[in-house]
Protein backbone atom coordinates (compact mmCIF):
# COMPACT_ATOMS: atom_id res chain seq x y z
CA UNK A 1 0.00 0.00 0.00
CA UNK A 2 2.72 2.15 0.87
CA UNK A 3 4.56 1.57 -2.70
CA UNK A 4 1.38 2.62 -4.35
CA UNK A 5 0.65 5.91 -1.93
CA UNK A 6 4.48 6.58 -3.09
CA UNK A 7 4.16 6.17 -7.18
CA UNK A 8 0.95 8.04 -7.13
CA UNK A 9 2.69 11.24 -5.69
CA UNK A 10 5.93 10.77 -7.34
CA UNK A 11 3.49 10.61 -10.51
CA UNK A 12 1.57 14.03 -9.41
CA UNK A 13 5.55 15.54 -8.78
CA UNK A 14 5.69 14.60 -12.36
CA UNK A 15 2.44 16.24 -13.45
CA UNK A 16 3.15 19.54 -11.28
CA UNK A 17 6.69 19.85 -12.43
CA UNK A 18 5.31 19.32 -16.63
CA UNK A 19 2.86 22.14 -15.54
CA UNK A 20 5.83 24.91 -14.45
CA UNK A 21 7.63 23.88 -17.04
CA UNK A 22 4.75 24.28 -19.99
CA UNK A 23 3.75 27.57 -17.85
CA UNK A 24 7.44 29.12 -18.09
CA UNK A 25 7.97 28.49 -20.91
CA UNK A 26 4.93 30.10 -22.43
CA UNK A 27 6.22 33.07 -20.56
CA UNK A 28 9.15 33.11 -21.78
CA UNK A 29 7.52 33.19 -25.20
CA UNK A 30 5.07 35.36 -24.75
CA UNK A 31 7.87 37.84 -23.01
CA UNK A 32 9.90 37.32 -26.51
CA UNK A 33 6.83 38.94 -27.89
CA UNK A 34 6.43 41.99 -25.79
CA UNK A 35 3.29 40.64 -24.35
CA UNK A 36 4.22 41.62 -21.24
CA UNK A 37 0.32 40.78 -20.01
CA UNK A 38 0.29 36.85 -20.92
CA UNK A 39 3.69 37.09 -19.95
CA UNK A 40 2.92 37.97 -16.00
CA UNK A 41 -0.51 35.58 -15.85
CA UNK A 42 1.73 32.52 -16.72
CA UNK A 43 4.34 34.03 -13.83
CA UNK A 44 1.84 34.26 -11.82
CA UNK A 45 0.16 30.50 -12.07
CA UNK A 46 3.06 29.37 -10.95
CA UNK A 47 3.94 31.62 -8.11
CA UNK A 48 1.89 29.17 -5.52
CA UNK A 49 3.96 26.68 -5.76
CA UNK A 50 6.98 28.26 -5.32
CA UNK A 51 8.13 26.33 -2.45
CA UNK A 52 7.80 23.05 -3.71
CA UNK A 53 9.76 24.15 -7.39
CA UNK A 54 12.47 22.50 -8.97
CA UNK A 55 15.50 24.41 -8.05
CA UNK A 56 16.25 24.74 -11.92
CA UNK A 57 12.60 26.13 -12.47
CA UNK A 58 13.00 27.90 -9.71
CA UNK A 59 15.37 30.45 -11.10
CA UNK A 60 13.81 30.75 -14.31
CA UNK A 61 11.05 31.68 -12.40
CA UNK A 62 12.90 35.09 -10.77
CA UNK A 63 14.67 35.54 -13.81
CA UNK A 64 11.29 35.64 -16.09
CA UNK A 65 9.66 38.02 -13.73
CA UNK A 66 12.51 39.98 -13.85
CA UNK A 67 11.90 40.07 -17.20
CA UNK A 68 8.41 41.16 -17.16
CA UNK A 69 8.17 43.77 -14.59
CA UNK A 70 10.68 45.65 -16.26
CA UNK A 71 8.69 45.71 -19.55
CA UNK A 72 5.71 46.76 -17.13
CA UNK A 73 7.89 49.80 -15.79
CA UNK A 74 7.85 48.12 -12.39
CA UNK A 75 11.44 48.63 -12.07
CA UNK A 76 11.65 47.68 -8.54
CA UNK A 77 9.70 44.95 -8.42
CA UNK A 78 12.42 43.64 -11.27
CA UNK A 79 15.30 44.75 -9.31
CA UNK A 80 13.72 42.46 -6.76
CA UNK A 81 13.39 39.43 -8.54
CA UNK A 82 16.85 39.36 -10.56
CA UNK A 83 18.76 40.20 -6.97
CA UNK A 84 16.45 37.29 -5.55
CA UNK A 85 17.71 35.17 -8.44
CA UNK A 86 21.42 36.22 -8.12
CA UNK A 87 21.64 35.48 -4.77
CA UNK A 88 19.30 32.12 -5.04
CA UNK A 89 21.79 30.92 -7.86
CA UNK A 90 24.44 31.51 -5.61
CA UNK A 91 23.29 29.61 -3.23
CA UNK A 92 22.90 26.43 -5.06
CA UNK A 93 26.11 26.97 -6.77
CA UNK A 94 25.00 27.72 -10.56
CA UNK A 95 24.96 31.05 -12.58
CA UNK A 96 22.85 29.52 -15.37
CA UNK A 97 20.23 32.82 -15.56
CA UNK A 98 22.64 35.38 -13.25
CA UNK A 99 24.74 35.83 -16.35
CA UNK A 100 22.11 37.00 -18.30
CA UNK A 101 20.47 39.12 -15.41
CA UNK A 102 23.01 41.18 -14.32
CA UNK A 103 23.56 43.01 -17.55
CA UNK A 104 19.65 43.42 -17.62
CA UNK A 105 19.87 44.74 -13.84
CA UNK A 106 22.53 47.14 -14.72
CA UNK A 107 20.78 48.64 -17.46
CA UNK A 108 17.56 49.19 -15.11
CA UNK A 109 19.93 51.21 -12.63
CA UNK A 110 21.40 53.07 -15.40
CA UNK A 111 18.28 53.71 -17.03
CA UNK A 112 16.09 54.88 -13.90
CA UNK A 113 19.73 56.85 -12.50
CA UNK A 114 20.13 59.20 -15.85
CA UNK A 115 16.42 59.68 -15.25
CA UNK A 116 17.52 60.82 -11.51
CA UNK A 117 20.15 63.23 -12.88
CA UNK A 118 18.35 64.72 -15.56
CA UNK A 119 15.25 65.73 -13.01
CA UNK A 120 17.78 66.65 -10.74
CA UNK A 121 20.40 68.76 -12.94
CA UNK A 122 18.08 70.43 -15.82
CA UNK A 123 14.52 69.95 -14.73
CA UNK A 124 15.28 71.44 -11.13
CA UNK A 125 12.31 69.18 -9.90
CA UNK A 126 13.77 67.97 -7.10
CA UNK A 127 10.94 66.08 -5.54
CA UNK A 128 10.93 63.38 -8.96
CA UNK A 129 14.18 63.50 -8.61
CA UNK A 130 14.24 62.19 -4.62
CA UNK A 131 11.91 59.32 -5.82
CA UNK A 132 13.85 58.21 -8.84
CA UNK A 133 17.30 58.58 -6.95
CA UNK A 134 15.91 56.29 -3.86
CA UNK A 135 14.56 53.85 -6.75
CA UNK A 136 18.11 53.91 -8.32
CA UNK A 137 19.03 52.77 -4.65
CA UNK A 138 16.50 50.52 -3.97
CA UNK A 139 17.25 48.43 -7.86
CA UNK A 140 21.24 48.51 -6.77
CA UNK A 141 21.69 48.57 -2.45
CA UNK A 142 25.18 48.60 -2.78
CA UNK A 143 25.41 51.54 -4.62
CA UNK A 144 24.53 54.01 -1.40
CA UNK A 145 25.09 57.21 -2.79
CA UNK A 146 21.82 57.43 -4.87
CA UNK A 147 20.53 57.34 -1.19
CA UNK A 148 22.50 59.94 -0.37
CA UNK A 149 21.47 62.41 -3.56
CA UNK A 150 17.84 60.98 -2.81
CA UNK A 151 17.78 62.62 0.85
CA UNK A 152 19.46 65.78 -0.53
CA UNK A 153 16.83 66.06 -3.48
CA UNK A 154 14.17 65.79 -0.78
CA UNK A 155 15.61 68.32 1.37
CA UNK A 156 15.96 70.54 -1.77
CA UNK A 157 12.19 70.24 -2.72
CA UNK A 158 11.51 71.26 0.71
CA UNK A 159 9.66 67.32 1.72
CA UNK A 160 11.53 67.52 5.01
CA UNK A 161 9.87 64.28 6.48
CA UNK A 162 11.05 62.22 3.30
CA UNK A 163 14.52 63.60 3.55
CA UNK A 164 15.02 63.09 7.08
CA UNK A 165 13.92 59.35 6.55
CA UNK A 166 16.80 58.98 4.05
CA UNK A 167 18.84 60.73 6.26
CA UNK A 168 18.49 58.44 8.65
CA UNK A 169 18.39 55.22 6.42
CA UNK A 170 22.39 56.59 5.55
CA UNK A 171 22.78 56.75 9.01
CA UNK A 172 21.54 52.81 9.58
CA UNK A 173 23.62 51.89 6.80
CA UNK A 174 26.78 53.24 7.76
CA UNK A 175 27.33 55.74 5.15
CA UNK A 176 30.25 57.56 4.93
CA UNK A 177 30.72 58.82 1.28
CA UNK A 178 34.45 57.77 1.20
CA UNK A 179 35.43 57.23 -2.09
CA UNK A 180 39.11 56.88 -4.04
CA UNK A 181 39.03 59.33 -7.07
CA UNK A 182 41.67 58.55 -9.57
CA UNK A 183 42.95 61.38 -11.81
CA UNK A 184 45.22 62.79 -14.47
CA UNK A 185 44.83 65.66 -16.43
CA UNK A 186 44.06 65.22 -20.06
CA UNK A 187 46.33 66.23 -22.27
CA UNK A 188 44.68 67.41 -25.10
CA UNK A 189 42.24 69.61 -23.05
CA UNK A 190 44.20 70.00 -19.78
CA UNK A 191 41.47 69.01 -17.69
CA UNK A 192 41.95 67.14 -14.50
CA UNK A 193 39.47 63.82 -14.83
CA UNK A 194 38.18 60.77 -12.86
CA UNK A 195 39.33 57.69 -14.54
CA UNK A 196 37.06 55.23 -12.82
CA UNK A 197 39.87 53.27 -11.43
CA UNK A 198 43.12 52.84 -10.69
CA UNK A 199 43.69 50.13 -13.52
CA UNK A 200 41.90 52.47 -16.37
CA UNK A 201 44.05 55.35 -14.87
CA UNK A 202 47.49 53.83 -15.23
CA UNK A 203 46.50 52.53 -18.89
CA UNK A 204 45.63 56.09 -19.83
CA UNK A 205 48.57 57.60 -19.05
CA UNK A 206 50.68 54.48 -20.33
CA UNK A 207 49.31 55.65 -23.30
CA UNK A 208 49.97 58.86 -23.39
CA UNK A 209 46.41 60.27 -23.90
CA UNK A 210 47.16 61.54 -19.83
CA UNK A 211 49.44 62.95 -17.55
CA UNK A 212 49.84 63.55 -14.14
CA UNK A 213 48.32 60.73 -12.45
CA UNK A 214 47.26 61.56 -8.57
CA UNK A 215 45.18 60.09 -6.21
CA UNK A 216 42.45 61.60 -3.61
CA UNK A 217 40.19 60.32 -1.29
CA UNK A 218 37.37 62.55 -0.63
CA UNK A 219 35.84 63.26 2.87
CA UNK A 220 33.66 61.55 4.84
CA UNK A 221 30.02 62.69 4.75
CA UNK A 222 29.30 61.27 8.05
CA UNK A 223 28.80 64.73 9.75
CA UNK A 224 26.83 66.17 7.19
CA UNK A 225 24.22 63.49 7.13
CA UNK A 226 23.95 64.36 11.00
CA UNK A 227 23.94 68.25 10.39
CA UNK A 228 21.00 68.04 7.81
CA UNK A 229 19.40 65.82 10.58
CA UNK A 230 19.93 68.69 12.29
CA UNK A 231 18.93 70.98 9.80
CA UNK A 232 15.59 69.62 9.01
CA UNK A 233 14.87 69.42 12.40
CA UNK A 234 15.42 73.14 12.69
CA UNK A 235 12.95 73.56 9.38
CA UNK A 236 10.61 71.33 11.09
CA UNK A 237 10.20 73.11 14.56
CA UNK A 238 11.80 70.28 16.41
CA UNK A 239 13.86 72.84 19.07
CA UNK A 240 15.34 70.32 21.35
CA UNK A 241 15.59 67.19 18.44
CA UNK A 242 17.42 69.55 16.26
CA UNK A 243 19.95 70.68 19.13
CA UNK A 244 20.34 66.56 20.24
CA UNK A 245 21.50 66.43 15.95
CA UNK A 246 23.29 69.11 15.90
CA UNK A 247 25.04 68.48 18.72
CA UNK A 248 26.05 64.65 17.47
CA UNK A 249 27.33 66.40 14.51
CA UNK A 250 29.69 68.95 16.55
CA UNK A 251 31.21 65.78 17.86
CA UNK A 252 32.44 64.88 14.77
CA UNK A 253 33.28 68.40 13.39
CA UNK A 254 34.15 70.48 16.59
CA UNK A 255 35.39 73.35 14.54
CA UNK A 256 32.41 73.82 11.98
CA UNK A 257 31.06 77.49 13.05
CA UNK A 258 27.43 76.55 11.15
CA UNK A 259 27.39 74.04 13.42
CA UNK A 260 27.68 75.69 16.49
CA UNK A 261 25.76 79.13 15.37
CA UNK A 262 22.68 76.60 14.18
CA UNK A 263 23.02 75.37 17.82
CA UNK A 264 23.00 78.50 19.35
CA UNK A 265 19.93 79.79 17.39
CA UNK A 266 18.39 76.81 18.81
CA UNK A 267 18.87 78.05 22.41
CA UNK A 268 17.52 81.71 21.56
CA UNK A 269 13.86 80.20 20.38
CA UNK A 270 13.98 77.83 23.93
CA UNK A 271 14.95 81.62 25.64
CA UNK A 272 18.10 80.22 27.16
CA UNK A 273 20.43 83.26 26.37
CA UNK A 274 23.15 81.71 28.89
CA UNK A 275 23.65 78.77 26.56
CA UNK A 276 23.64 80.97 23.99
CA UNK A 277 26.09 83.32 24.92
CA UNK A 278 28.51 80.35 25.67
CA UNK A 279 28.17 79.35 22.54
CA UNK A 280 28.88 82.58 21.46
CA UNK A 281 31.84 82.88 23.35
CA UNK A 282 33.47 79.50 21.92
CA UNK A 283 32.52 80.66 18.02
CA UNK A 284 34.67 83.51 18.76
CA UNK A 285 37.46 81.67 19.86
CA UNK A 286 36.92 80.10 16.89
CA UNK A 287 36.57 82.86 14.41
CA UNK A 288 37.91 85.65 16.08
CA UNK A 289 37.81 88.32 13.17
CA UNK A 290 33.45 87.88 12.50
CA UNK A 291 31.88 91.26 13.79
CA UNK A 292 28.37 89.63 13.65
CA UNK A 293 29.81 87.22 16.92
CA UNK A 294 30.66 90.23 18.90
CA UNK A 295 27.80 92.10 18.05
CA UNK A 296 25.76 88.96 19.30
CA UNK A 297 27.91 88.79 22.31
CA UNK A 298 26.95 92.29 23.08
CA UNK A 299 23.29 91.81 22.50
CA UNK A 300 23.42 88.77 25.58
CA UNK A 301 25.34 91.09 27.66
CA UNK A 302 22.61 93.99 26.86
CA UNK A 303 20.10 91.92 27.94
CA UNK A 304 21.50 90.99 31.19
CA UNK A 305 22.39 94.41 31.85
CA UNK A 306 26.03 94.06 31.73
CA UNK A 307 26.45 97.41 30.33
CA UNK A 308 29.98 98.51 29.82
CA UNK A 309 30.38 94.38 28.31
CA UNK A 310 28.32 95.13 26.05
CA UNK A 311 29.53 98.22 24.78
CA UNK A 312 33.01 96.84 24.41
CA UNK A 313 32.03 93.98 22.91
CA UNK A 314 29.89 96.18 20.33
CA UNK A 315 32.90 98.46 19.64
CA UNK A 316 35.07 94.90 19.08
CA UNK A 317 32.21 94.39 16.49
CA UNK A 318 32.41 98.13 15.02
CA UNK A 319 36.50 98.09 15.14
CA UNK A 320 36.23 94.71 12.73
CA UNK A 321 33.24 96.78 10.54
CA UNK A 322 33.51 100.21 10.41
CA UNK A 323 30.10 100.39 8.72
CA UNK A 324 28.33 98.25 11.26
CA UNK A 325 25.36 100.20 11.53
CA UNK A 326 23.25 98.32 14.19
CA UNK A 327 26.30 98.49 16.05
CA UNK A 328 26.43 101.75 16.35
CA UNK A 329 22.57 101.69 17.05
CA UNK A 330 23.22 98.85 20.04
CA UNK A 331 25.75 100.99 21.79
CA UNK A 332 23.36 103.96 21.59
CA UNK A 333 20.33 102.03 23.37
CA UNK A 334 22.77 100.40 25.75
CA UNK A 335 23.63 103.47 26.76
CA UNK A 336 20.36 105.09 27.30
CA UNK A 337 19.16 101.95 29.22
CA UNK A 338 20.64 103.55 32.09
CA UNK A 339 17.94 106.50 31.72
CA UNK A 340 15.25 104.17 33.41
CA UNK A 341 17.51 104.45 36.77
CA UNK A 342 17.50 107.85 36.90
CA UNK A 343 13.71 108.75 35.33
CA UNK A 344 12.83 106.96 38.53
CA UNK A 345 14.98 109.10 40.19
CA UNK A 346 13.56 112.25 39.30
CA UNK A 347 9.41 111.18 39.38
CA UNK A 348 10.45 110.41 43.22
CA UNK A 349 11.61 113.86 43.53
CA UNK A 350 9.07 115.97 41.81
CA UNK A 351 9.29 118.36 44.66
CA UNK A 352 12.76 118.58 45.03
CA UNK A 353 13.48 121.05 42.87
CA UNK A 354 17.50 121.13 43.14
CA UNK A 355 17.94 116.87 43.00
CA UNK A 356 15.44 117.08 40.40
CA UNK A 357 17.41 119.74 38.23
CA UNK A 358 21.03 117.31 38.94
CA UNK A 359 19.13 113.93 37.99
CA UNK A 360 17.67 115.99 34.71
CA UNK A 361 21.44 116.73 33.62
CA UNK A 362 22.46 113.24 34.85
CA UNK A 363 19.69 112.66 31.74
CA UNK A 364 21.24 115.08 29.67
CA UNK A 365 24.47 114.06 29.84
CA UNK A 366 23.62 110.46 29.67
CA UNK A 367 21.98 111.74 26.04
CA UNK A 368 25.03 113.39 24.58
CA UNK A 369 26.94 110.50 25.08
CA UNK A 370 24.40 108.31 23.41
CA UNK A 371 24.35 111.14 20.35
CA UNK A 372 27.32 110.68 18.58
CA UNK A 373 26.57 106.74 18.10
CA UNK A 374 22.65 107.67 16.93
CA UNK A 375 24.18 109.89 14.42
CA UNK A 376 26.81 107.37 12.76
CA UNK A 377 24.16 104.52 12.88
CA UNK A 378 21.57 107.35 11.03
CA UNK A 379 24.66 107.97 8.30
CA UNK A 380 25.43 104.43 7.30
CA UNK A 381 21.46 103.72 7.17
CA UNK A 382 18.69 106.14 7.75
CA UNK A 383 15.47 104.29 8.69
CA UNK A 384 12.74 105.31 11.19
CA UNK A 385 14.19 104.14 14.35
CA UNK A 386 17.22 106.29 13.77
CA UNK A 387 15.72 109.09 13.17
CA UNK A 388 12.77 108.68 15.76
CA UNK A 389 15.45 108.41 18.16
CA UNK A 390 17.73 111.45 17.02
CA UNK A 391 14.57 113.62 17.22
CA UNK A 392 13.83 112.45 20.41
CA UNK A 393 17.84 113.23 21.75
CA UNK A 394 17.63 116.41 19.78
CA UNK A 395 14.22 117.60 21.72
CA UNK A 396 15.46 116.78 24.77
CA UNK A 397 18.96 118.18 24.64
CA UNK A 398 17.02 121.79 23.09
CA UNK A 399 18.96 121.32 19.79
CA UNK A 400 15.87 123.22 17.87
CA UNK A 401 18.81 123.54 14.90
CA UNK A 402 19.06 119.66 14.18
CA UNK A 403 15.59 118.83 15.16
CA UNK A 404 13.80 121.16 12.35
CA UNK A 405 14.87 119.63 9.35
CA UNK A 406 14.78 115.91 10.75
CA UNK A 407 11.28 116.92 11.97
CA UNK A 408 10.03 117.37 8.00
CA UNK A 409 12.39 113.97 7.17
CA UNK A 410 10.45 112.04 9.84
CA UNK A 411 6.99 113.09 8.26
CA UNK A 412 8.24 112.17 4.97
CA UNK A 413 8.95 108.96 6.23
CA UNK A 414 5.85 108.22 8.35
CA UNK A 415 3.25 109.11 5.14
CA UNK A 416 5.47 107.04 2.77
CA UNK A 417 6.42 109.85 0.17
Amino acid sequence: MKKQIIALSLGLMSVIAFGQKKELRAAEKAIKKNDFATAMAQVNSVEGMLSSMDSKYKAQYYFLKGQVLAGKNNYEGAAEAFNKLISYEKEIGKSKYTKEAKPMLNSLVEKVSNLAVNLYNKDKNYKDAAKQFYLTYKLSPKDTSFLYNAAVSASLAKDYDTSLEYYKELKDVGYTGIETQYLATNKASGEVQNLGSKSNRDSMVKFGQFINPTTKVSESKKADIIKNIGYIYVNQGKTEEAILALQEARKSNPKDINLLLNEAQMYIKLDKMDKFGALMEEAVKLDPTNPVLFFNLGVVNANENKVEEAINYYKKAIELDPNYGDAYMNIAATILSKEKEIVEEMNKNLSNFKKYDELQTKQKELYKEALPFLVKADEIQRTEDTVRSLLNIYDTLEMEDKSSPLREIYKKMRSGN
